[in-house]
């Protein structure tokens, strides 16, 4: 199973089923992390548990939906009766929807369920999980979140303002449990090509991670606990919309990631 440097951990991982998540969890498996598994799809969460189990990793699996606060309570109230102790949580799991603003405007539900998922479950888990994280001495809570927090794009406005929540509630949140050893950090991926991401059959063609090489920056997380992690490009590219934002704005309208207006978007 490799070096196994997180014998010590339990680490909840939602969205575990595929992609991202699936990635992450396999790897910080083999490096001796209890995994415990969350996401919607029961039988593919199954596939990935008994996946880490054979290989001699150790994982569990939790189904809920995470949409539904009820369903998340009853969750977390069974993960912490077989868990009483969480050190790591990762809010993986997400939806996107692309689609510009106006086409938005008769869909409100492409508001709310992004909000539902990307914003609101998190902070349910969150707010669940706090004890136990606290009970581990050094909790630490990882969001999934994305570049385009930090720079203009036009099309992921409900997609984005959820992120934008997320980013924000989690910055708050480690300046204030910081003093009790808590470490927050946000994971801000450029294009992975997963299935979610695939659904626009235009990104295919783009340059991106593979859900391997974003289950690293997990890892590397995990084991570092940066205030946040991006790539170069994303660095280098807010600093410039910081100083110059009608520059940064005028470049991004010609992004392959942009949608403009009656352009067919995919959900």
């Amino acid at each position: 199973m490799g070096v196994r440097m997180f014998t010590d951990k339990t680490i909840v991982i939602t969205g575990a089923s595929s992609g991202i998540g699936k990635a992450a969890a396999i790897q910080l498996a083999k490096k001796g992390a209890t995994v415990i598994l969350v996401a919607r799809r029961e039988a593919l969460l199954k596939d990935v548990a008994d996946e880490i189990n054979a290989a001699g990793g150790i994982a569990h699996w939790y189904a809920g939906d995470l949409s539904k606060v009820e369903a998340i309570d009853q969750l977390t109230e069974s993960i912490l009766a077989d868990h009483s102790v969480i050190d790591v949580l990762v809010n993986n799991a997400g939806r996107s929807i692309r689609r510009p603003m106006e086409e938005s405007l008769d869909r409100y539900h492409d508001f709310q369920r992004c909000m539902d998922i990307n914003y609101f479950a998190p902070v349910r888990l969150i707010r669940n999980f706090l004890p136990a994280l606290t009970r581990s001495g050094s909790g630490h809570i990882i969001n999934s979140t994305t570049w385009g927090t930090l720079l203009p794009v036009a099309g992921f406005g409900p997609y984005n303002a959820s992120k934008i929540a997320l980013d924000s509630m989690a910055n708050t949140l480690r300046m204030e449990m910081e003093d009790q050893g808590h470490s927050v950090t946000q994971v801000h991926f450029p294009l992975v090509h997963t299935a979610m991401s695939d659904a626009t059959t235009s990104f295919k063609k783009l340059p991106g991670m593979t859900p391997e090489e974003a289950g690293g920056w997990i890892v590397k997380a995990v084991q570092q606990k940066p205030r946040a992690i991006m790539d170069m490009k994303t660095r280098v590219a807010s600093g410039l919309y910081f100083c110059f934002p009608g520059v940064v704005e005028k470049i991004s309208k010609f992004s392959p990631f942009s949608v403009k207006k009656r352009q067919r978007a995919v959900e």
